[in-house]
């Protein structure tokens, strides 16, 4: 009976432990969107740990395991005998894939597809200028791959997104230029979410699929002039379905 009742003991630790993760996530997500709704607006303090509990139905130790998370993401800020503060927006890390997915509904109110819209036309048709000088032969045949990808699933958004994503990945890291390197890791889940945007907004991407496979000839060709036109006319296509994308956002809102 003793070995039954701690089986039972550790099977429920074991349980309780297994819980408490996915408890925390949902908590962290919930007064993140709360923020995010302005619910607790910029400068504003968060309610006491007391309050909080009894507002999330969770105990302290959850909410404190929350708010590291949301202060470790740039949205709270917490200090001693002060209490937790909501950051301004501009502190946000909202290159973080869980940032993003907390805006969710409210994404449209901080203009971040227009912002990385943007940031694309400032680095892309340089990335591809770069690339087009010294791109390696794999990396033409990584992004070959990944334009066949998008012709072959030209239908279906979530394989479409991802095989876009990766295309314009592996175009910055083909630039051979560190920053770029750099600047894919650190915009992939904007990007990704950007695009994701603008391809479930069209029916059509076909000119999309055109101009892409015009941008690997030109790698191939090693034609500088011709691989920053192709970037730029996707680009072009970018600003085309982002207002399709923030109708659609508009009127999930």
């Amino acid at each position: 009976m003793k070995l039954e009742s701690e089986g039972q003991s550790r099977a429920e630790t074991s349980r309780s432990s297994e819980r408490r993760p996915r408890v925390r996530r949902n908590v962290t997500a919930a007064i993140a969107q709360d923020i995010c709704a302005d619910r607790y607006p910029s400068g504003s303090p968060l309610p006491r740990e007391n309050d909080l509990c009894e507002l999330y139905g969770v105990s302290r130790t959850v909410i404190r395991e929350s708010l590291k998370v949301l202060e470790s993401k740039g949205l709270v800020r917490g200090k001693p005998r002060v209490g937790t503060t909501v950051c301004d927006r501009y502190e946000w890390n909202i290159l973080d894939a869980e940032v993003l997915d907390w805006m969710g509904p409210y994404i449209k109110d901080f203009d971040l597809l227009g912002c990385i819209l943007e940031a694309r036309r400032t680095i892309e048709p340089a990335a591809a200028e770069y690339a087009a000088e010294r791109a390696s032969a794999q990396e033409i045949a990584d992004l070959d791959k990944a334009w066949r990808q998008m012709r072959d699933s030209a239908g279906e958004p979530e394989s479409f997104t991802d095989a876009d994503v990766m295309f314009h990945t592996v175009l910055l890291t083909a630039s051979h230029n560190q920053v770029f390197r750099r600047l894919s890791s650190a915009i992939h889940a904007a990007l990704k979410y950007a695009l994701h945007a603008s391809n479930i907004a069209v029916e059509n991407r076909e000119d999309a699929v055109l101009v892409h496979g015009e941008l690997v000839e030109a790698l191939r060709m090693r034609d500088k002039t011709g691989a920053r036109e192709c970037a730029n006319r996707m680009l072009d296509l970018a600003v085309r379905d982002l207002a399709a994308a923030e109708k659609v956002i508009g009127r999930t809102k």
